[in-house]
């Protein structure tokens, strides 16, 4: 089990030398389905070839990712199916808005639900939700501003982070579900304007979170890794795009190939509208 302690990750900069990411491509994914669109939680599978993505409408698809010389090249859709009840039927459109995908080594899988805010162990096979987690602070959450950030550990404890950031310059709370209980584990310092929209474990059970800002431009992405630490807490910024190197990316996931290589997957949420694009978008880890 791990440690649970109150915490504030706090180093002297938000730039350290060492890790760093190197772009693998940006894969434009287009589908004629009534459905296609609004991704916000991204899971890739080990050897990179299958993913998980659920939408903002409540859609769950999983696909088989094509690749030529490691990058993406096609997605063939496997099945997809919408969110629904334990004892059947769709949820209702203001209970369907997911936004946070986390599938834990085992298999089990939770998403995160804005505007009814909570969390819901998630049947990917069926679609099925069941088990809900409530949010003993979702009546401090606006309606488009609650978890977006859903991570499993290693030792398979559920991480969370809201995207509403606290008054001022206050830190995001990283809570963490043990024992039938929600607790702040650790601070995550807000850094500029940006919130996060993702997260995930690696293999080193270390933190990445990624983050979003929107200007007049377009959207800015930051991605930062944390080792959760009480003795010796790390943080590295691994990415800070220009407002518009990407679109609205809201997924991540964190994998490892058989060489032990680290990717990170992020996809993008177009809203439904035309001026966007769904974009996955992906980066190799160099140490």
């Amino acid at each position: 089990m791990i440690r649970l302690a109150l915490i504030l990750i706090c180093l002297c900069s938000s730039v350290q030398a060492g890790p760093s990411l190197k772009s693998n491509g940006a894969f434009r994914w287009e589908l004629d389905a009534p459905w296609f669109g609004g991704w916000s939680g991204i899971e890739m599978s080990g050897d990179g070839q299958q993913m998980t993505v659920i939408s903002d409408r409540g859609q769950l698809v999983r696909a088989v990712v094509n690749r030529s010389g490691g990058r993406i090249t096609g997605v063939a859709v496997q099945d997809s199916k919408r969110l629904g009840r334990a004892s059947g039927g769709r949820l209702r459109k203001k209970a369907s808005d997911a936004e946070g995908l986390a599938i834990g080594q085992n298999g089990q899988a939770y998403v995160s639900f804005e505007h009814r805010h909570r969390i819901m162990q998630t049947n990917t096979q069926t679609g099925r939700t069941s088990g809900k987690i409530g949010l003993p602070f979702e009546n401090t959450l606006g309606d488009n501003a609650g978890v977006e950030a859903l991570a499993i550990d290693a030792s398979g404890t559920l991480f969370a982070i809201a995207e509403q950031p606290l008054a001022g310059d206050a830190p995001f709370p990283l809570y963490a579900f043990q024992g039938g209980k929600w607790r702040v584990s650790a601070r995550i310092p807000k850094r500029g304007p940006f919130v996060p929209v993702g997260a995930d474990f690696d293999r080193f059970n270390r933190l990445w979170v990624l983050e979003r800002a929107t200007t007049p431009l377009g959207f800015r992405s930051r991605i930062r890794r944390f080792v959760i630490d009480p003795s010796a807490p790390q943080e590295h910024t691994m990415l800070t795009t220009i407002p518009a190197r990407y679109d609205n990316l809201e997924g991540l996931s964190v994998w490892s190939d058989q060489r032990g290589q680290m990717h990170v997957t992020m996809i993008s949420d177009d809203n439904f509208m035309r001026i966007l694009r769904t974009q996955i978008v992906e980066y190799i880890v160099k140490e």
